[in-house]
């Protein structure tokens, strides 16, 4: 049988750091520094840095970033905050955990990010709408200059979802730039889960802001409420960033950029390998967007079938998500939007997430796109 493919492989970015991530065990060995202290104090820096904010705040995962964001930001009981239902719970869990209802509105049909338009119908016809959670799918920004014109209309706040776009950029024709996703926003939340493009040793997240109360306020809210130890200025969530998984980010974030590169280049030799395959749908990446490819997502009406050809192969593929969030369980019975979802329903149907991670060779690659093709001569795609 064929070598596998696998769907990620952590291991070829971590071998030649091994001795640096090793150095970050001495040292919170040797200042017994577990919780706070210099390394997330650094790694803070240097993410906003990266960002192109003002802060950063580290916290235990990208759920309490967006949590966080969202409270520090005022959010409370009966307001309603308007986000897309393809994107993993996270993102729901928590509006719901800062207190508000959710309004679903879809997603555009080529980027699968939020549509504009529709979210203009909405906001036209929802009242109590406090703030918008675009989210950047896949490594890819939504139209920032759309939604951010719509929130000032409607008096909105916005907080990204940065989670899977760490790098990501967006061209801004109101302000004429470049813009890095997690500066674009009141405050915008970041996941290092392991596997994202930053990924920690476990679970890691922070929140970018330029807003100096926000910050302060998450610096509480992930410290027990805490301005100083054992004084408590409100009720807040264990929500810190451990020092040993800043440390290891602060190492990884010296090779973001080039990993990213190598994933834009990955994601271009799949769209020319791909090109020749009628019925397969490649990312579309508009003028305005550069992805980073946090993942590579065809779309095909035979998604399973495909998939199952490709296990047979030993060619691990993933799907990302196969059931739109206003199918779920925890919302059933709920009136949480008040437009059709079809597109996100239908992409949830069809889209297929291939092997994507920096390392991928070009014969791995070519393996992967021949098993397609050799699926597609059994089968009408």
């Amino acid at each position: 049988m064929n070598e596998r493919i696998p769907f990620i492989d952590l291991t070829l970015q971590h071998k030649d750091l091994e001795e640096e991530f090793i150095s970050v065990f001495r040292d919170a060995i040797k200042t017994s520094q577990f919780i706070g202290g210099h390394m997330v104090e650094s790694f803070e820096k240097d993410f906003a840095e990266f960002c192109g904010t003002k802060h950063a705040i580290g916290v235990g995962s990208g759920t309490d970033a967006l949590r966080f964001a969202l409270i520090a930001s005022g959010i409370k009981h009966g307001d309603v905050v308007v986000t897309v239902p393809n994107t993993f719970i996270a993102t729901t869990e928590a509006i719901s955990q800062a207190g508000a209802d959710i309004a679903f509105v879809d997603v555009d049909e080529k980027t699968y990010n939020i549509d504009t338009g529709k979210l203009y119908a909405l906001l036209k016809k929802t009242k109590n709408v406090k703030a918008v959670v675009p989210v950047h799918l896949f490594g890819q920004t939504a139209d920032m200059d759309g939604i951010r014109e719509l929130a000032e209309q409607y008096g909105l706040i916005v907080i990204e979802d940065a989670c899977q776009a760490h790098g990501a950029l967006y061209f801004s024709k109101i302000n004429n730039c470049w813009e890095k996703a997690g500066s674009m926003g009141k405050a915008s939340a970041f996941s290092f889960y392991p596997g994202k493009n930053l990924g920690a040793f476990g679970e890691a997240g922070a929140v970018t802001t330029n807003d100096d109360q926000i910050a302060m306020t998450i610096r509480m809210l992930r410290d027990h409420g805490q301005r100083r130890k054992y004084y408590h200025v409100m009720e807040g969530y264990n929500g810190r960033l451990d020092a040993i998984q800043a440390g290891m980010l602060q190492i990884k974030l010296q090779h973001l950029n080039a990993w990213n590169n190598e994933r834009r280049q990955i994601a271009q030799r799949y769209n020319e390998l791909l090109s020749s395959i009628d019925g397969i749908t490649v990312p579309f990446e508009p003028e305005w967007s550069r992805a980073v490819y946090h993942l590579y997502v065809i779309r095909t009406k035979h998604r399973d079938a495909l998939r199952a050809f490709l296990a047979d192969r030993n060619i691990e593929t993933g799907i990302h998500y196969p059931v739109p969030l206003h199918k779920q369980k925890p919302y059933a019975g709920t009136m949480f939007w008040l437009e059709s979802l079809d597109i996100s329903e239908r992409l949830a149907q069809e889209i297929l997430s291939l092997p994507m991670f920096p390392g991928m060779t070009e014969q791995q690659q070519i393996r992967v796109v021949e098993a397609i093709k050799d699926f597609k001569k059994g089968t009408i795609i």
